[in-house]
Order: structure tokens, then C-alpha cells, then sequence
């Protein structure tokens, strides 16, 4: 699911039209009687605040046009607004009044694996002991599987999560632990997607639990200096069991060195220092956010690294769900992801972590939608994803109903009926 890198942060940098009565040059493709389109853009349509974020009392920032279309030319919307004022183009497709939305964003997962660990998961919903090796058994299985084997893995989800409507994604490294099989799996994943994450520090190798330090300097050095040229974000699993929050500090502070942006995995199984760790250094998500103290809270509120929640991971630890509700009251950006990995999250349906964080979470539908798609865009520093405004990126999904409600009304049923990426249906 190749994302472009020229197209980040480039939405405004577009001279197409952007009101009903503007010539659209051809050829175009117009996309009319929407019945609700989600703009995620407050100036196009109903909603408020005007903000990217959703303020205690307030609206909401989906921008929602009834009746509507939307006109792509290439791979870009060049037009939004009320069907009837559609401008003249070369192709029309009728959207038979279904609702559209921005593709999903889904910019925390963990696609670059072998095996599985359905025992694991099994034990755990049946309330029985179960002593396999947890990541440690996905590593085994990583190392042993062929490059072949990885690539098609990937490919397989992706288009699994593509049929589901998630246009852009985000994956990590993680489960090779070795200089050679972390890099491997960032080559197969920047074959994917422009979205790649280095997650050597995902947790303390096998090779060195006598030697945690030694490993925390691999990390940084050796296996850094093969991961650079392929990722964009380094990332880091700060929590007790896994790294502390100096060794989390030097592994993201020598990845930002080499020009990759931190991210982070903070506070999922306990209070700890990752979500302030992650504010300090300008990451770009902070990601599980399960545990958090009125100062983890307030420093999210004020800085601009977005809280990503993972409702499938509570789902299949059965673990404390993250509170959204406190996060969006007090002013925190929010995004969703699956979380997508053999362990802990094995889902690839952002629908269905939609339909977990109304249900769960305290969050409102059109919360769970914009923080899918905006607010996924926010947690990957990406302004020409996650919003279908003149100069956006024509990623696009249709609903088999009439709201984008429809994804928590209707848990569980496929409501995905076509998905447009760079201004072709995909789907």
C-alpha cells in the first residue's frame, strides 16, 4: 500500500477549484448523490469547532455535506460540495446514496511476521495457564521464515485491511531482533508501504536477556545504521519488562539523530514515563495510553503528539480499555488503530475498532471516525490523508448505508462496498 512520500503535507499545493460554480479541467471523475460525506474539513460543511480537535462541549470536525459530491482528477479531489452543483465532467458515477468517507488510516501495526500464536490466544479467552514465549515465539518464527514468505504475509493483510476501506497504514519492524532480520523486515515493509517504522526496540532480544545494555547499544548502533534507509519513524516499547525510560530516551534521541521521527509505545500494561517521553521529544503518537496520570493527560493537551488507542489489544488481553473520553475532554488529539499483530490485536478491521471505542471507550460515532482517519493522519504528521478536501489525496470509501454511523450502528457487518485510492477504485 504504497503511500508516495511526495505527496506528504502537499494538500495545499494544488490550483484546482474549490467552489460549485468552478471549471474542473478534464478528464475528471465525478462522484455524485452521496447521501453524507465525511470532509473532515469544517469550512465544507456542517460541524464545530473549526479545529482539529474535539473540545469539551463542542461539535464535531467532519465537515459533512448531504446530497453531495466529489470530483478527483488523477489522484487528487479538485472539488466537494452539494451534488446538484456538481461541475460538468468527463465521468459520473452514481453513489446510489450511500455514505463516504476519507479512507482509514491506520498508522500502528506490527505486518511483518510469520506464524501465529492461536494457543496463546485460546488459553488466554479460556481462562487456562499458558506458558509459550509470547512475542518471543513470533521472533522464532520471523527469523525462520523466508523473505518470500514475509512479503506475501504482508501483502495479504494489507489487502485485507484495503477490502475494509484502510488506504494508508503504517507498519513496524520488531519481531527479528537481530541486525540482519530487523532490516530484512523493513526492506519487505517499505516494499509495501512509505510508512515504515523501526521497532528494533520492541523488546530485549533472546541473544542478550543477560545483557540488556549490550542490546540497547546494538539498537542504536549497528542495527540502527542498517534500519535507517528504510524507515521513516524509530519507535521504542517503554514499559516495565520491556525498556526504561532512559534506555527508551537514548534509542529514540540516536533514531532522531539518523532522521527518523520518534514514536513511541507508552503506558499499555502500567503508569510509567512513556507518554512524557513522548510529548518532550515531539513524537509524533504516543501509542496504547491505557494508564495515564492527570500530568500524562495534560501534557498530551498541550503538545502535539497525538494519543493513538488500540481498542483491539483490550479486546484480546481482556485488559483495562484506554479512557478516550478523558483524553478528548481535555483537548487531546485522538487517532484509532487496529494494531494489527499475531499477539495481541490480531484484527485488521478499523471498523471494527470503531465500533469498540463507542461501545467501550466513551468515544461519540463521529469521533471514532475522524480519530480513524483525520486523527490517523495527525499520529503520521500526514495533512494530504484523513480528509477529502480540494488538494486531498483521492482516498475515499463508500458504505453500503446512508451515515457514517452505520460503522458503530451496525457492528460487524461489511459495510464497505467500494474503496477509491489515488483516484481509482481499488475495491
Amino acid at each position: 500500500m504504497n503511500t508516495g512520500p511526495e505527496t506528504r503535507n502537499s494538500a495545499a499545493a494544488t490550483s484546482a477549484p474549490t467552489s460549485a460554480n468552478s471549471a474542473v479541467a478534464t478528464p475528471a471523475t465525478a462522484i455524485v448523490n452521496i447521501a453524507s460525506l465525511v470532509t473532515n474539513d469544517p469550512s465544507l460543511g456542517w460541524g464545530s469547532p473549526r479545529s482539529s480537535k474535539f473540545e469539551s462541549g463542542g461539535g464535531s470536525p467532519l465537515g459533512l455535506i448531504r446530497d453531495a459530491a466529489v470530483v478527483i482528477e488523477g489522484d487528487r479531489v479538485v472539488w466537494v460540495g452539494e451534488s446538484s452543483k456538481a461541475p460538468a465532467t468527463d465521468n459520473r458515477v452514481d453513489a446510489g446514496g450511500r455514505a463516504v468517507i476519507p479512507g482509514f488510516v491506520d498508522s500502528h501495526s506490527h505486518l511483518v511476521f510469520a506464524g501465529d500464536r492461536t494457543a496463546e490466544f485460546n488459553a488466554r479467552m479460556s481462562g487456562r495457564p499458558y506458558e509459550a514465549g509470547g512475542i518471543r515465539t513470533t521472533v522464532a518464527a520471523t527469523r525462520a521464515a523466508s523473505d518470500e514468505a514475509l512479503s506475501a504475509n504482508v501483502a495479504r493483510y494489507l489487502r485485507e485491511a484495503l477490502a475494509q476501506g484502510t488506504t494508508t497504514f503504517e507498519t513496524k519492524s520488531g519481531y527479528g531482533l537481530t541486525v540482519e532480520d530487523e532490516a530484512r523486515a523493513l526492506r519487505i515493509a517499505a516494499e509495501h508501504t512509505d510508512e515504515v517504522t523501526y521497532l528494533g526496540a520492541h523488546i530485549v532480544s533472546p541473544d542478550y536477556a543477560d545483557d540488556p545494555a549490550a542490546y540497547v547499544d546494538l539498537v542504536t548502533g549497528p542495527m540502527l545504521d542498517a534500519c535507517a534507509p528504510y524507515a521513516r519513524w524509530v519507535d521504542v516499547f517503554c514499559e516495565k519488562g520491556a525498556f526504561d525510560g532512559d534506555q527508551a530516551r537514548a534509542i529514540l534521541t540516536a533514531g532522531r539523530a539518523k532522521g527518523l521521527h520518534p514514536r513511541v509505545h507508552a503506558n499499555q500494561l502500567s503508569y510509567g514515563p512513556g507518554v512524557r517521553l513522548a510529548v518532550e521529544l515531539d513524537a509524533a503518537s504516543a501509542d496504547h495510553c491505557t494508564h495515564l496520570t492527570d500530568a500524562d493527560v495534560d501534557a498530551l493537551a498541550s503538545g502535539d503528539t497525538v494519543a493513538t488507542l488500540l481498542p483491539g489489544a483490550e479486546f484480546s488481553t481482556r485488559a483495562e480499555w484506554p479512557d478516550a473520553r478523558r483524553l478528548l475532554d481535555a483537548g487531546v488529539t485522538v487517532a484509532l488503530s487496529t494494531d494489527c499483530n499475531p499477539g495481541s490485536s490480531f484484527t485488521s478491521s478499523v471498523p471494527f475498532c470503531i465500533a469498540l471505542a463507542v461501545r467501550d471507550m466513551g468515544m461519540t460515532p463521529d469521533e471514532a471516525v475522524w480519530s480513524a482517519t483525520a486523527g490517523g493522519a495527525a499520529a503520521l504528521r500526514r495533512t494530504d490523508i484523513g480528509r477529502l478536501a480540494p488538494g486531498t489525496r483521492a482516498d475515499l470509501t463508500l458504505l453500503n448505508a446512508p451515515s457514517h454511523v452505520h460503522l458503530a450502528y451496525r457492528p460487524g457487518v461489511p459495510l464497505v462496498s467500494e474503496v477509491w485510492r489515488r483516484g481509482v477504485r481499488v475495491v
